[in-house]
C-alpha cells in the first residue's frame, strides 16, 4: 500500500504507538461477556436470559475518535432442578458489534455465535467451557482520504486522482474463539471466578489489498470476586488481562454494590466503582440497578503519554442490562442452586 499521508493516518499510528492496547474494547468489559469469554454465555445462575448493550465513544478531543456499539442476548437451556447439588445447563448467545473510527470511516461489523455448557462438579464449584463462532466485516471509504499523489504543492486536492482504490472497499473473515471457566462459592457470602479464553484462534487473514495480514490471537483472563460484607453491601474486585500481537492491556478494580430499598419495594442497588488500566488510564464508574434493570455509566482519564494531545479526555462508556427467569418465580429459582444469589 502507497503510504497515505491523510491526518487519519497519522493520528491512528500515534495512537497505535502510545496507547498500545487501547484499541476495539471496552471498559466495561463485565458488562460485556460474551465478548470477555465464551463460557460466559448463559451463565446465570439466578435467572435465564439477559438482554445488554454497550456504548463507547473514545478520544473525542482528537479529530478522529472511535465509537463502539455492541448489542447482546444469551439464555440457559435445561438444568437439573430436582438435584440441588448438580444443576447443568446450556447457554446460547448472540453477539452484534460495530466500530467506526477515522476520517475513512474504518469500520468493523462482526456477529457472533456462542455455545456454552456449565456443569455443577458439586455443592461449591461448577465448570463453564464454551466455543464461538464469528463473521467479521471490515470497510474504508477511500474517497474521505488524501495521499501523496493529491498534493498539488499548495495543499492536497480531492479532485485529483489518489493513485489507489476508489469508494467503499470492504473484507470479511472468519473467526473462532473458546473459553472455560471454575467458579467457586463455599457459603452464601462469597463467589470466585477465574476464566480463560482466545479468540481468532484459526489466526484469519484480513487485508484490503489481498495480501497477508494475519489478525493475531487474542487470549483473554479474568478473575473475579463477589462478597457480601453486610445486609447492604457487596464488594466486587475483578482483573482482566489480554495482549494480541504485541500489545496488551491490564484492568483491575473494584465495584461496591449498595442495597438502597427493603424486600416490599423494587430492589435497588447503587453502583459505584474505579479501575485502573496499566498505564493508560483511571476509570470511574457509576450506575444503577432497579429490580432486573441495571444501567452503568464509566469515564477513563487518560494517564498514558496520549494525555496532552486528548486533554486526558479518555473515552465516555455505557451500557444497559436486562435480566430475568423466564416466568417461574424468582425465589423458587434461587433455592435450586448452590450459587450464592446475595441481594
Amino acid at each position: 500500500m502507497r503510504k497515505a499521508v491523510s491526518l487519519f493516518v497519522v493520528v491512528f499510528i500515534v495512537c497505535s504507538n502510545i496507547a498500545i492496547g487501547q484499541s476495539i474494547h471496552f471498559s466495561q468489559y463485565y458488562n460485556a461477556p460474551m465478548l470477555l469469554n465464551a463460557a460466559n454465555t448463559g451463565l446465570l445462575p439466578g435467572d435465564d436470559y439477559q438482554l445488554g448493550a454497550n456504548y463507547r465513544t473514545q478520544w473525542s478531543s482528537v479529530p478522529v475518535p472511535y465509537n463502539t456499539f455492541s448489542a447482546f442476548g444469551d439464555c440457559k437451556i435445561g438444568g437439573n432442578h430436582d438435584n440441588v447439588n448438580h444443576n447443568n445447563w446450556l447457554g446460547l448467545g448472540l453477539v452484534f458489534f460495530d466500530d467506526k473510527a477515522g476520517d475513512g470511516n474504518l469500520s468493523l461489523l462482526q456477529v457472533q455465535g456462542d455455545v456454552a455448557y456449565h456443569l455443577q462438579l458439586s455443592e461449591f464449584t461448577m465448570i463453564s467451557l464454551g466455543l464461538s463462532g464469528a463473521t467479521v466485516q471490515r470497510s474504508v471509504n477511500y474517497d474521505n482520504l488524501t495521499f501523496d499523489q493529491q498534493w498539488d504543492g499548495v495543499m492536497f486536492n480531492t479532485h485529483l486522482a489518489n493513485g489507489e482504490k476508489v469508494g467503499i472497499i470492504k473484507t470479511s473473515y472468519y473467526t473462532i474463539g473458546a473459553g472455560g471457566n471454575i467458579s467457586f462459592f463455599p457459603n452464601e457470602n462469597l463467589y470466585v471466578k477465574l476464566g480463560g479464553g482466545a479468540t481468532n484462534i484459526n489466526t484469519p487473514n484480513e487485508s484490503f489489498y489481498k495480501s497477508t495480514n494475519v489478525v493475531g490471537l487474542r487470549p483473554t483472563g479474568n478473575l473475579d470476586i463477589v462478597f457480601k460484607t453486610g445486609p447492604a453491601l457487596l464488594i466486587n474486585p475483578s482483573v482482566y488481562y489480554t495482549a494480541q500481537t504485541g500489545g496488551s492491556e491490564l484492568v483491575a478494580g473494584a465495584q461496591f454494590r449498595i442495597k438502597l430499598s427493603g424486600a416490599n419495594t423494587t430492589p435497588t442497588e447503587l453502583i459505584l466503582g474505579a479501575y485502573d488500566r496499566l498505564a493508560d488510564a483511571i476509570i470511574g464508574v457509576v450506575g444503577v440497578k432497579l429490580g432486573g434493570v441495571q444501567f452503568t455509566a464509566s469515564y477513563d482519564m487518560t494517564t498514558s503519554a496520549l494525555a496532552p494531545y486528548n486533554s486526558a479526555y479518555g473515552a465516555l462508556e455505557f451500557s444497559i442490562i436486562y435480566q430475568s427467569p423466564y416466568g417461574r418465580n424468582k425465589d423458587k429459582i434461587s433455592k435450586q442452586f448452590s450459587c450464592p444469589r446475595f441481594f
